[in-house]
This record gives C-alpha cells, sequence and structure tokens, in this order.
C-alpha cells in the first residue's frame, strides 16, 4: 500500500485555507490538478480537462473539457461509477485513453448541470461545496488566494482525496454541448 504521506500534508494545507462563499463561484473557472498521491492524479489533463462553471442559480457544469480551442463541452459521466474510475486511474493517464475519451465526449455531454454549489460545513468551517447530482462526490473550496481557489473532491466511502486548483476566467472560450 503506497504511503498516505503525500494525501495528509496536502489535506492539512487545503484546511489552512480560508472558506469560500457559494456566491464567489460564479463564472468560469480552469483547473488543475494539484499532485498529492491521489489515483486520479495527472487523469483530468491527460482527457483534456478545462475546468468548472458555476451558474447564478447555483447550478454546476462539474466538467468542462476543451473540445476545440474555442470550445467547451460540458460532460456527464455520472453513469460511470465513481469507484471504477478512480480504479481505472493509472490507465486514464495513457494516449490511448486520451485518444478514446475523444471519440466519447459526443456521447457523454451533459443535457444540462449536473452539480450544485451550496455552502456546507467541512470539519469546523462552512464553505462552498458543489454537490454532484449521480455521483457520490463532493467537491469543498478553499481560497489559495485572490486569484486561485482550491477544491478537494471527497468521495463517499473512500478516505483518498483528489485536490485540484482553480483560477477565475474572464474571457471565456464558447461553451457547447452539441458542438
Amino acid at each position: 500500500m503506497k504511503s498516505m504521506e503525500p494525501q495528509s500534508e496536502t489535506i492539512s494545507w487545503f484546511r489552512s485555507l480560508e472558506p469560500v462563499q457559494p456566491v464567489e463561484m460564479l463564472g468560469l473557472w480552469r483547473g488543475a490538478g494539484i499532485p498529492s498521491g491521489h489515483p486520479l492524479d495527472g487523469v483530468l489533463e491527460n482527457l483534456g480537462w478545462f475546468g468548472k462553471r458555476f451558474h447564478a442559480d447555483m447550478r454546476a457544469n462539474a466538467l468542462l473539457f476543451q473540445w476545440r480551442p474555442d470550445r467547451l463541452v460540458a460532460i456527464d459521466l455520472g453513469f460511470i461509477p465513481i469507484g471504477l474510475a478512480i480504479k481505472a486511474g493509472p490507465f486514464g493517464r495513457t494516449a490511448l485513453a486520451r485518444s478514446g475519451f475523444s471519440f466519447l465526449q459526443k456521447a457523454c455531454r451533459a443535457r444540462g448541470t449536473i452539480a450544485s454549489l451550496k455552502l456546507r460545513t467541512l470539519e469546523d468551517r462552512a464553505t462552498a461545496a458543489m454537490i454532484y447530482d449521480r455521483q457520490p462526490v463532493i467537491d469543498y473550496f478553499g481560497r489559495i488566494n485572490d486569484d486561485e481557489l482550491a477544491g478537494m473532491m471527497c468521495v463517499e466511502g473512500d478516505a483518498r482525496r483528489y485536490f485540484f486548483k482553480l483560477r477565475k476566467v474572464e474571457a471565456a472560450p464558447r461553451q457547447n454541448s452539441y458542438a
């Protein structure tokens, strides 16, 4: 079994961040993983993940992928059990997975938003959290600085955490889930 030390260190760092209010999350955010020893480290980037979009009605496009330089595609992977996706993490970092995912994007396009943005308590503090509709997953957010946020993905029944950062995007590529 791999050491939990990178996970423990990253969890401690995340706990030190200031909380975020849901209204501060509105808009388009560019994402990048934060390596922490999680099986999904590097997978989203390999598959062309762009980030997330949070709407004024507190709904979210949780998984936006770059389809073309000027086009984003919202994906819904709600039909894939999250435990299976985590187990397939090493495969998700391969060129074969990247190529296959580019073909699957059309079938996986979201028909709308797939998560809700709410204020949730994490340990002893309330912070913005994104709750997936069809997965036992909650992403909690903390403030890195004025321009960046950190996210911690918590999967029900799994003690490991996946970490990512988000940077607000002012000029946005078009989002088109039917492109």
